[in-house]
């Protein structure tokens, strides 16, 4: 098992879970976040003053899938995410031990 987290634009979400559950995978966690890589932020204005917005707001999708899908993932969240710009985000990959659902105790891929 694998655990999968992404880091995207907020706008591509809706893109992004379309593209999942295509694929089957409907148990995912999201969480809206703000961050900087290296777009380092945008200058905003605002009643004729400028300030740095430093922190962008982005989702955080999290998921854990079998590893013969972990690729198959990569490749349909990029799908739907990109679109060449600084900021598309980024995918981080663990490799998962095993995974428990408390309801009925089931292991590893059953739990998933």
């Amino acid at each position: 098992m694998t655990k999968i987290e992404a880091i995207v634009r907020p706008e591509k979400l809706e893109e992004l879970q379309h593209e999942l559950e295509a694929m089957g995978l409907t148990g995912m966690t999201v969480t809206e976040v703000r961050g900087a890589g290296r777009q380092a932020g945008y200058v905003e204005r605002y009643r004729g003053l400028e300030y740095k917005v430093r922190l962008i707001p982005k989702a955080k999708v999290e998921l854990v899938v079998p590893d013969p899908m972990v690729e198959d993932v990569i490749k349909s969240i990029r799908n739907a995410c990109i679109t060449g710009e600084v900021g598309d985000g980024k995918i981080f990959l663990w490799k998962l031990e095993d995974a428990v659902r408390i309801r009925t105790g089931d292991r590893g891929n059953e739990a998933l």
